[in-house]
């Protein structure tokens, strides 16, 4: 072998024969193609991931009315929420193994068709023909059909990224994906009180939220009819998926800068879960109210999305992935710190809004970009393998801090301040739960910033296989053509 099938043997960490093969594909693959069409499938992965989030979300906003159409009790209305996280715990390796065998094709044409299936189903669980005791099982199968789909396009915009775009665009499309999560999770806390009190029906509410998911499931099924581009945007598509699955999770749980980022970074994913789910019953006991506690919440997201897409624009022009997710992780372990502290003193409103403002900028934007991280330290194990894994560790430490924090909070014998719901166990003190849960963040921030080292293995193996490269407009599309000159 030459120099530089040594060097991109010891960056990929692969087999000699997949070395070799590498090598082949560098010397006859000298140009890359981008498809305008890219944007498109970018269009319909986004729509189907803010449909979904809107689903998973749709209850949570409206928990007594929806107990009371169902006639249930609040604990069954908080399961239409929780299925998603267990769904995602056991079945989430299979939906990896699905993207990375089967393809990003047929994963988001089988997850739209589940969102829509679980979506329609949701609706007819509340026509007046069906009987009040079906009610809630129809629901809670839709809401299950829906999480299915949940892991089959939430892990997609790592995978999407790789096959369709070029390497000063990854980042940036990741984020656009990612992020539209995000955004319905939103659109959910928003829109949610907001038709139930103008149509006084949970009917009309299901039956709006089933249009995106009807749509995307149409734009999906019709529009997107390959299952990788004809030729590939970089060099990295080559190899994109090279390892088989079982041998991609061997590598990922040998690779120590991986396992780093595994546990700490789903550390950060659960303690953002905890943020989000905690966050009224963390700030009614000081007086704060309910709708005070939404703000915080869409607050807290929109400015994750700003931060998400400026992050996104960074990272595609310098390529510095570890240094901006230490920064941030950093600043989000001091912002979780400081709502720690000022969440438990009354009538500061302008505070709060602020730390959740710091919190969300920091700490939501930095998801898309640690995804990306992921990819570049396991090459070349598959994109959906490698964001999987850190998806199901963020929800398996999230349920386990949610029981920690919860066990933590004890009933308060005085509480004048408190605006929360009526009942023996409602008035809780976060003081030590809140706390615990700013060490947390900051243990996981210490030891990502202390243990986590990588070479870019994806970006070194494009730049051996293709060193210099200029733009060249076609009408095709946008071609990067070898040269020497660049």
């Amino acid at each position: 072998m030459d120099d530089g099938s040594a060097d991109t043997e010891a960056l990929v960490g692969s087999s000699r024969e997949e070395v070799r093969s590498h090598l082949d594909s560098r010397n006859t693959a000298t140009k890359f193609k981008v498809y305008k069409r890219r944007w498109f499938i970018l269009f319909v992965l986004c729509l189907l991931n803010c449909s979904n989030a809107m689903s998973w979300l749709t209850f949570a906003p409206v928990a007594d009315q929806t107990a009371q159409y169902l006639q249930v009790s609040l604990n069954l209305v908080n399961w239409l929420s929780l299925v998603y996280v267990v769904v995602a715990i056991f079945f989430s390796l299979i939906t990896t193994w699905v993207l990375d065998t089967l393809g990003l094709r047929f994963s988001l044409i089988m997850g739209s068709w589940l969102n829509m299936l679980g979506a329609i189903l949701r609706v007819i669980g509340m026509l007046n023909c069906i009987p009040e005791w079906a009610m809630f099982p129809m629901v809670m199968g839709g809401q299950t059909l829906c999480a299915f789909a949940q892991p089959l396009v939430i892990f997609a915009p790592t995978k999407l990224a790789a096959l369709w775009f070029p390497d000063h665009q990854r980042a940036t499309a990741n984020m656009m994906a990612s992020m539209a999560n995000t955004v319905g999770l939103l659109l959910a806390n928003i829109f949610s009180p907001m038709i139930i009190s103008y149509t006084s029906t949970l009917f009309m509410l299901l039956l709006i939220y089933a249009i995106p998911a009807v749509v995307a499931c149409f734009l999906a099924t019709v529009g997107i009819r390959e299952r990788v581009p004809p030729t590939p945007p970089s060099a990295s598509m080559v190899t994109s998926s090279s390892e088989p699955f079982l041998q991609g999770m061997k590598l990922l749980l040998t690779n120590k800068a991986y396992m780093v980022l595994l546990v700490c970074f789903g550390s950060g994913i659960g303690v953002f879960t905890c943020f989000s789910t905690l966050l009224e019953q963390i700030l009614c006991v000081k007086g704060y109210s309910n709708d005070f506690a939404g703000l915080c919440g869409a607050v807290a997201i929109v400015f994750g999305v700003l931060g998400a897409f400026l992050l996104g624009l960074y990272v595609d022009k310098t390529k510095k992935f570890t240094e901006v997710t230490k920064i941030n992780m950093c600043l989000t372990s001091l912002g979780c710190s400081v709502f720690a502290v000022v969440s438990q003193l009354s009538e500061q409103k302008v505070i709060i809004g602020a730390v959740c403002a710091w919190f969300g900028f920091f700490g939501y934007s930095v998801y898309p970009i640690a995804m990306e991280l992921g990819v570049e330290c396991s090459y070349p194990v598959g994109e959906a393998t490698s964001s999987g894994l850190i998806f199901v560790s963020g929800q398996i430490q999230a349920a386990l801090y949610l029981l920690l924090l919860q066990a933590l909070a004890k009933p308060m014998a005085d509480s004048p301040l408190s605006v929360c719901a009526t009942g023996a166990d409602a008035n809780l003190s976060w003081t030590v739960p809140v706390l615990v849960m700013a060490g947390l963040c900051t243990l996981g921030t210490c030891c990502f910033v202390g243990f986590f080292h990588t070479d870019y293995r994806r970006l070194r193996a494009e730049a051996t296989a293709s060193p210099n490269t200029v733009t060249d407009q076609s009408t095709g599309g946008d071609t990067w053509a070898n040269s020497t000159d660049a």
